[in-house]
């Protein structure tokens, strides 16, 4: 019933910006945090950024001063702002939320930063 569907995803060069987008559909009840997840060919999935329903954020380190994440007024969209995007950051990017008892997530969207 409940339906993630992410976007934004592309081919950017290094030092490029991208904006990763997450629309949810059906019933979420209380949603807790929303966040993005991403993974790498022969990598584990990681924790790239997350946002709270308090509004508090965490991010990776490695992209902390880099990506911004953000709820709009819409209760059921994240965005991911990437900035100053650098070839170690492809990978497929996942969007999560967390109910207060239920987990969902996309089926992810490619980035690539790449010349």
């Amino acid at each position: 019933q409940v339906q993630l569907a992410e976007s934004g995803g592309g081919l950017v060069q290094p030092g490029g910006s991208l904006r990763l987008s997450c629309a949810a559909s059906g019933n979420i009840f209380r949603i807790a945090r929303m966040g993005w997840y991403r993974q790498a060919p022969g990598k584990e999935r990681e924790l790239v950024a997350v946002i709270w329903s308090s509004g508090g954020t965490n991010y990776a380190a490695s992209v902390k001063g880099r990506f911004t994440i953000s709820r709009p007024n819409a209760k059921n969209t994240v965005y991911l702002q990437m900035n100053s995007l650098k070839p170690e950051d492809t990978a497929v990017y996942y969007c999560n939320i967390h109910g207060n008892v239920m987990e969902y997530w996309g089926k992810g969207t490619l980035v690539n930063v790449s010349s």
